[in-house]
């Protein structure tokens, strides 16, 4: 697996660092030492010191008096850029140097005094950026999807995983087709296909590697006869289906742009599965009895376990006043996917992507294929670097094997849930290599240089996606499908 470089750092400890070196640069320019600058505002220099160093952040007022004394306005202060070369290379360092990839290696943190020469400063930084080059030239998935999907997943961080514009068009058809209450049943989807134009035909023979296909001349969404086992049902695939003509998707230019349409095709399906206003009158009530479950939202709604969280996901910051995270595994513990606003550390590559990174073995993703009895959510609290969090999980089988859903929030939230008195708790201490991924002393002494496994290749490591005008689709399978199914002219 390629080093991680992803920052650790907070970006308010960023902030306060930069902060920290226009201090420093602005003092120094007006000739004074820290004891004259601390004399002139009323604070001992060590305070000073904190303050530039990025360890404290301080007062407005304080920040006030200091920029009056050096002559500037304290917006200079505030600015977002380094006040000098020499600070910018220092700034990286300490970046690269907070990254999970580097801080595994053990080595020593290395400060950024006058003495350093500036030689060795732009010495050091060239050396991290290199090994982030290659750290990012060696991820083990396609570089441009896993680059793309990460872009979309901190856009939707930034919106707390809520499109208002979609929760809108989905809450507008389904009025207009007379649903109020109860699940989405098959024949309220078919409605909503007529209503749109289309009619939905069920069929067993689609090209393997399509999940529906839309005959836009003559008006047909082709589906299979079935719901995908541990997948999405056909509810659901329909009306994302049917998303594409509703949202006005045009053919995708780019695999950025294919993936920003399969998001919002989930979005209109779930949002239409459950629509906001239920979904949120059911939530809040749940809240205010603090027995908050995706159980009963799914239960309550008739739709998959992950589904339901995802959906949750989606209202839980806007509605509920809740941060959290969500996330797939699979049973060796491998990130499918995953959503977080409560800054849940999420294992990471050097492209801050998190799909097929592992997850701690003590995470509830992994701890909960421990248990016995599988058929209900488990609950866990776990101890991170970034706090503690509780989840709840649940766990199946699907035709590509065991999987996880999790879905939980910060220690402080967790009163609002059903299962927050469970005693379960575990420490993670990721990515310190000691935490989970070093075997014990004795493992080592008994084992070490003694054993040879053979790894079981990933077939999709070496298996390229079909090329055509949609990634992963064969167009010669799929024109020849809707010739063989089209209505005789």
């Amino acid at each position: 697996m390629a080093p991680d470089t992803t920052p650790t750092q907070g970006e308010s400890e960023l902030d306060r660092l930069l902060l920290g070196k226009r201090l420093k640069f602005f003092r120094t320019r007006a000739g004074l030492t820290l004891e004259q600058l601390g004399e002139r505002v009323g604070v001992v220099a060590s305070q000073l010191s904190h303050i530039e160093t990025g360890r404290r952040e301080p007062r407005l007022g304080l920040l006030q008096s200091i920029a009056r004394e050096l002559g500037i306005d304290p917006s200079e202060l505030l600015r977002r850029e380094p006040p000098d070369h020499r600070s910018a290379l220092e700034i990286e360092l300490e970046r690269a140097q907070s990254t999970p990839g580097y801080l595994r290696l053990g080595l020593p943190h290395v400060r950024t005094p006058r003495t350093l020469s500036d030689d060795a400063l732009e010495s050091l930084v060239g050396m991290h950026r290199e090994l982030a080059r290659r750290s990012r030239a060696a991820a083990a998935t396609s570089e441009e999807a896993r680059r793309a999907n990460t872009a979309i997943r901190m856009q939707m961080r930034e919106r707390d995983n809520y499109i208002h514009e979609i929760e809108l068009v989905a809450s507008d058809l389904m009025r207009r087709i007379g649903h109020t209450t109860g699940a989405v049943t098959h024949r309220t989807v078919a409605m909503l296909a007529e209503m749109l134009g289309f009619t939905l035909i069920f069929v067993d023979d689609l090209p393997s590697n399509t999940r529906s296909i839309t005959d836009l001349e003559n008006g047909r969404i082709y589906l299979p006869p079935a719901s995908i086992p541990g997948g999405h049902g056909l509810r659901s695939l329909a009306l994302q289906a049917m998303a594409h003509r509703v949202l006005g998707h045009a053919e995708p230019a780019s695999y950025a742009e294919f993936l920003e349409q399969r998001l919002q095709i989930n979005y209109f399906a779930a949002a239409c599965l459950m629509p906001e206003a239920r979904a949120v009158d059911f939530l809040q009530q749940a809240k205010r009895n603090r027995n908050l479950a995706i159980e009963d939202l799914r239960d309550a709604f008739g739709v998959t376990h992950e589904a339901a969280a995802h959906r949750f996901t989606n209202l839980a910051t806007q509605h509920l006043d809740l941060r959290v995270h969500h996330y797939r595994a699979d049973g060796e513990g491998a990130l499918v996917r995953g959503y977080e606003n409560d800054d849940l550390p999420f294992p990471s590559d050097a492209s801050g992507s998190i799909e097929g990174e592992m997850l701690c073995h003590k995470w509830g993703g992994r701890t909960a294929f421990h248990r016995t009895n599988r058929t209900s959510e488990f609950y866990q609290y776990t101890d991170t670097p970034a706090g503690t969090y509780w989840s709840s999980v649940q766990t199946g089988d699907a035709e590509q094997g065991p999987f996880a859903i999790a879905c939980g929030v910060a220690f402080d939230d967790a009163k609002w849930f059903r299962g927050r008195e469970t005693p379960v708790r575990r420490v993670s201490t990721c990515p310190d290599e000691a935490c989970c991924r070093t075997p014990s002393p004795d493992l080592l002494t008994r084992w070490q240089g003694k054993a040879w496994p053979s790894a079981r290749m990933h077939q999709h490591v070496l298996s390229p996606l079909p090329t055509g005008t949609f990634p992963g689709v064969d167009d010669t399978a799929m024109y020849e499908f809707l010739s063989k199914h089209a209505p005789e002219a």
